[in-house]
């Protein structure tokens, strides 16, 4: 039997997916005011200027900008602990141009997978780690490493 904590858990990963995948209406019910991203970004940073359903939003569609078509579905999960969930997922997508030192061609082929670990605060998504095979990706842009 599903307890109140997995449908809860399973409805905030449906919103998380959806966000993910370009329909971004569902942030704001899903995403706690003070959200926190704990992460290397391609950039430098660690996360921390990615707070909130708007920071989220904005990262998302960043990220986004450069891949049409692109498509995140859940591989393994969710695997739920206490107040923490995880999911492994794989993003699959079509390479626009203009990420940065990338040599691939528009048009291009992507495919890459990471593992996403949210801590659920008062029915929100409060905190998130984020592990991606972002090397993958990269090669597949032709990036120089």
């Amino acid at each position: 039997m599903e307890s109140t904590t997995d449908t809860t858990v399973g409805q905030l990963l449906s919103g998380w997916l959806t966000t993910w995948n370009g329909d971004y209406s569902p942030a704001e019910d899903i995403i706690a005011p003070d959200f926190t991203v704990h992460a290397a970004l391609l950039d430098g940073g660690d996360g921390s200027a990615v707070r909130g359903p708007q920071g989220l939003v904005g990262w998302i569609a960043q990220t986004r900008a450069a891949f049409s078509e692109l498509v995140f579905q859940v591989e393994v999960g969710p695997i739920v602990d206490g107040d923490h969930c995880a999911v492994r997922w794989i993003a699959t997508g079509t390479y626009s141009g203009g990420f940065p030192g990338a040599t691939a061609t528009a048009g291009a082929a992507i495919r890459f997978t990471g593992t996403d670990v949210l801590r659920v605060e008062d029915g929100k998504f409060a905190e998130y780690w984020i592990n991606s095979d972002i090397h993958v990706l990269l090669a597949q842009l032709g990036v120089p490493a």
